[in-house]
């Protein structure tokens, strides 16, 4: 008898589980995994697409204006863009070398592969994975990428764009042949030096068109493409050349040139063209060079003038005192040098950022932050000026601690009872040292940043004796102050900027104009560093630099074993800095001081500049003020009142009554008589100095 029930009602081995068989099972969770990597690939891609620049101009590029650089007076210092970047060459035109030689160092797979290279992105991917956070990322990009990101890219390594690198590759490689994008690349890498495309570099450094390229030519500029600067033949032949036998190797193995080939072009001796190198200020030039463009209007094609401060004379000066006194003290281990001048207003007149140009690129006035040593002082005995010290007021040069720190003279005996002038002229270390701790070594940072010093200044106990860093640029910018009666000025180098059709597209401006121009000290304070600093330079370690029938003053500075020396001098409205030292900042073994090598640069230069410059004596400053800058502080602060009530008041006071007819408060801050004498009793100074300390 029948149940009505088939084979496959659920009973006996025709019964139905609605499971999945392993296959569909691996099918199904592919296709939800493809979906879904598809749906997070294209909301990636749209993210990193979000700010990508036009790319759409490529065909038809903006010129690149060409920008003329002139000194104050009008004089031809330089050009850069425009005849730098040569006209483009095709490709055709070159010997079949030159090219390859690219190929060869830069991309081997790039005939092959569609914009990027995966087996160079996963060595990149693998590298990248042992690096420490915050270093650079591999690369691992193909000449079609390295294209996209010097069109349309930033330098920035960072993931996104590189993301955006490779979109921009891949177009690129849509929409042209690989022979136009090796042409374009050619055409718009950068070689350094200012130049921009291989005409521009093949004109720079070996003085020829592209097309006469030698097998070791082309090789040595191929080698550029790793790193301008690092491999350029104007700063290191040597390394220049290692870098050009890997590329010849790299030529020889991808059957670009013969073993032949490459043994005759080493055997062949490359001259390598110095005369952009050896043209005065391309250290200024190189410095302003890097902002000029985002100054003005970023669409502006015409080529442009720039108006700058330096002064050609006193730059040539400048380059003549630092060859003759470098190669004079060869032997005693300085190796490189920098000089910066300015103006009262903080125009740079004259920079030198190494002892070659040729030789180095690397400006050190600008980018070499070193310990300034002594030369820091002038900001410890500004503050103790301030606070009511006199340079006649009496010290004791001894032995002396602060926990387990004990500074030592450089003569290493002591002088004794002596005066703070006496202190600043013979730079006695263990007078510095107390005072900073006395007056607050807050106090003195804050004082070097009121100054212009812009670096972070370390408040340890040898502050004083200058273990902060900063560069030579910095330095003069903050003694200034001290050259123009107490004013605050920026450095610039840039005057105005305007089209050859005399349109102005940028007009410096000081900081300070629109709130006028900002004081940063007073008198009797400033007088006070002016008599000091004079007395450096007449009877102290500054002897050595003083020039006779000028009004001049200033500070030596030498580091720990010897590593950095400083000269820090001005006259009336212009102060030059110098230092020496060496890159690898090891000690300098003729135990160079402030007092020798940068003080005979000091005064080598300036005896002629000094000549050729309009001088005045050094500005006494304004009236002395009942008031220093800090004690306006404040009393604003514990007054509660704006400034502009403060100067009501005040001005109230000089007619002898306030506001209201009462007698208004009378506030005064009594000199110290001497600094080892600790006041015990509570008075206005001493709520002076905590309104200080909080502020800081």
């Amino acid at each position: 008898m029948s149940n009505g029930r088939g084979p496959d009602d659920g009973m006996g081995t025709g019964k139905r589980t609605g499971r999945r068989s392993p296959l569909q099972a691996v099918f199904y969770w592919l296709t939800i995994a493809v979906i879904w990597i598809a749906i997070f690939g294209v909301a990636f891609i749209g993210v990193m697409a979000i700010d990508l620049p036009d790319i759409s101009k490529l065909d038809n590029p903006d010129r690149q204006p060409s920008i003329t650089y002139l000194d104050r007076s009008g004089a031809l210092i330089a050009v850069r863009g425009g005849s730098q970047a040569s006209a483009p060459v095709k490709i055709e035109e070159l010997p079949d070398y030159v090219p390859l030689a690219f190929v060869a160092i830069e991309d081997r797979r790039f005939f092959t592969h569609p914009g990027f290279d995966p087996v160079g992105i996963s060595r990149a991917l693998l590298s990248n994975l042992s690096k420490k956070k915050g270093a650079n990322l591999a690369g691992g990009s193909t000449i079609t990428q390295q294209l996209a990101r010097n069109l349309f890219l930033s330098a920035n390594q960072n993931m996104k764009r590189k993301v955006q690198e490779l979109m921009i590759a891949v177009w690129l490689e849509h929409k042209y042949t690989k022979k136009e994008i090796l042409e374009m690349y050619l055409n718009r890498v950068y070689f350094g030096a200012g130049a921009y495309g291989i005409e521009a570099a093949s004109q720079r450094y070996f003085n020829k068109d592209a097309k006469d390229l030698s097998v070791g030519e082309a090789a040595m500029l191929a080698g550029l493409m790793k790193a301008p600067n690092s491999y350029s033949p104007l700063s290191d032949q040597e390394r220049a050349g290692r870098r050009a036998m890997i590329v010849l190797n790299e030529m020889v193995q991808s059957k670009v040139i013969t073993p032949e080939q490459r043994d005759e072009a080493i055997a062949k001796p490359i001259s390598v063209s110095k005369t952009l190198a050896s043209a005065h200020a391309q250290y200024f030039v190189d410095w302003l060079d890097k902002d000029i463009r985002s100054l003005i209007d970023p669409k502006n094609t015409e080529d442009l003038i720039v108006e700058t401060t330096l002064d050609l004379p006193i730059q040539t000066d400048a380059e003549r005192a630092v060859q003759t006194i470098m190669a004079r003290d060869a032997k005693k281990g300085p190796q490189q040098a920098a000089v910066v001048s300015v103006d009262g207003e903080g125009r740079i007149r004259a920079m030198i950022g190494g002892v070659s140009y040729a030789d180095s690129q690397f400006n050190r006035a600008t980018d070499a932050h070193r310990q300034t040593g002594s030369s820091f002082k002038p900001f410890v005995y500004l503050t103790a000026m301030e606070k009511g010290y006199q340079p006649t007021t009496p010290v004791v040069d001894e032995p002396y601690s602060i926990g387990d720190y004990s500074p030592e003279n450089y003569t290493r005996s002591y002088m004794g009872l002596i005066d703070l002038q006496t202190a600043l002229a013979h730079s006695i270390n263990t007078v510095a040292v107390r005072l900073a701790n006395d007056i607050g070594r807050d106090n003195v940072a804050a004082t070097a940043h009121r100054m212009g010093l812009t670096a972070k200044i370390n408040t340890d106990p040898a502050m004083a004796l200058g273990t902060s860093e900063a560069t030579p640029l910095e330095m003069a910018q903050a003694y200034i102050p001290f050259s123009n009666g107490g004013i605050r000025a920026t450095v610039h180098g840039v005057i105005r900027i305007r089209t050859a059709t005399g349109k102005v597209m940028y007009q410096y401006r000081d900081p300070g104009e629109d709130g006028g121009r900002v004081r940063v000290v007073n008198n009797p304070a400033l007088s006070n560093m002016t008599l000091m600093m004079r007395g450096v330079m007449a009877r102290g370690s500054g002897t050595g630099a003083n020039i006779s029938g000028y009004d001049l003053a200033g500070k030596t500075g030498t580091t720990s074993d010897y590593r950095d020396a400083w000269f820090d001098g001005f006259t009336g409205g212009f102060v030059t800095v110098v230092w020496v030292g060496r890159d690898d900042n090891t000690p300098m073994k003729g135990k160079v001081t402030g007092a020798g090598t940068p003080a005979a640069i000091w005064k080598t230069y300036m005896t002629s500049a000094l000549k050729r410059i309009q001088t005045s004596p050094i500005p006494e400053g304004p009236p002395p003020s009942e008031l220093t800058p800090v004690a306006e502080d404040a009393l604003r602060d514990l007054l509660g009142t704006q400034a502009d009530a403060v100067a009501a008041s005040q001005a109230a006071n000089d007619n002898g009554q306030g506001q209201n007819g009462e007698l208004p408060p009378i506030v005064t801050m009594k000199p110290i008589p001497n600094p080892e004498e600790k006041k015990k009793d509570s008075s206005l100074d001493d709520l002076f100095s905590e309104a200080q300390r909080k502020n800081q």
